[in-house]
């Protein structure tokens, strides 16, 4: 019964066009370096409508825009830094496997999956 089911208005690309891409880091993101060397990004959320009117009522600012923290591992720094807006995901990969001798489609597998997830936080776009 395909009556009720939603399309899918996600674009599919191919591995060679995707790999292709240039990650940009988002201007509203801020990192904070640790002593250990990982790194603390702090990213905008958007609040929903609901919960920004409840919170104007219990007397907030619901205009203020909310900041979310996440760590990154030593592994996850390692790819953030690589992402300068001038490395497409491509050669991020070949440094990456070259930097930790994997195989290139490991390595790929890992760092493409990572990327996607910035992406889906709004931590990083593609052009």
């Amino acid at each position: 019964m395909t009556l009720f089911r939603k399309k899918s208005d996600a674009i599919q690309l191919g591995r060679k066009a995707a790999l292709k891409f240039t990650p940009v880091r988002n201007l509203q993101v801020t990192e904070e370096r640790l002593e250990s060397g990982e790194i603390i990004v702090r990213y905008p959320v958007t609040m929903r409508p609901w919960i920004a009117s409840l919170v104007k009522r219990l007397g907030g600012s619901a205009g203020r825009i909310q900041t979310k923290p996440l760590q990154l591992d030593r592994l996850g720094t390692e790819v953030w830094e690589l992402i300068d807006g001038n490395r497409s995901v491509g050669r991020i990969i070949e440094v990456f496997a070259e930097t930790h001798s994997l195989q290139l489609r490991e390595a790929e597998v890992a760092v493409s999956q990572f990327i996607r997830q910035l992406g889906h936080l709004g931590l990083i776009g593609m052009r």
